[in-house]
């Protein structure tokens, strides 16, 4: 049930990321900042468009705010990072991608949109 729940709130936000289309969304299980097959193939996407059109990319990463503010700090700045070195892996000049941070976040609507990273391609 919680993996069903879990892959709506995916394409809900997916969704509101379609408005903008330079804009991918990146999604983590809690307390995590692996990667798994579906966040892998965002980030491709993301790479791919930003390659094609030698764009700058700017990486966000989100996380919830618990009980300990530093370690979730920490979380939101591995996050980033984790997005960002898979964007070079991927292709994307690695002076071309800049990396920001958001967490911690109490006022987020819902555990999901908090355990994110938003990819923007170009734009900024």
């Amino acid at each position: 049930m919680r993996r069903l729940s879990l892959l709506l709130g995916l394409g809900l936000l997916t969704g509101c990321a379609g408005g903008h289309p330079g804009k991918y969304v990146v999604f983590f299980t809690p307390n995590s900042a692996q990667l798994d097959a579906p966040a892998q193939t965002v980030i491709s996407q993301a790479a791919q468009r930003a390659v094609a059109n030698n764009a700058k990319v700017r990486v966000e990463g989100y996380a919830a705010a618990s009980h300990d503010l530093s370690a979730d700090e920490l979380l939101a700045i591995d996050r980033a990072k984790i997005v960002a070195r898979q964007l070079a892996v991927d292709g994307v000049d690695a002076g071309h991608i800049s990396q920001q941070p958001r967490g911690p976040m109490n006022n987020e609507d819902g555990a999901l949109a908090s355990r994110r990273v938003e990819i923007e391609v170009g734009g900024h």
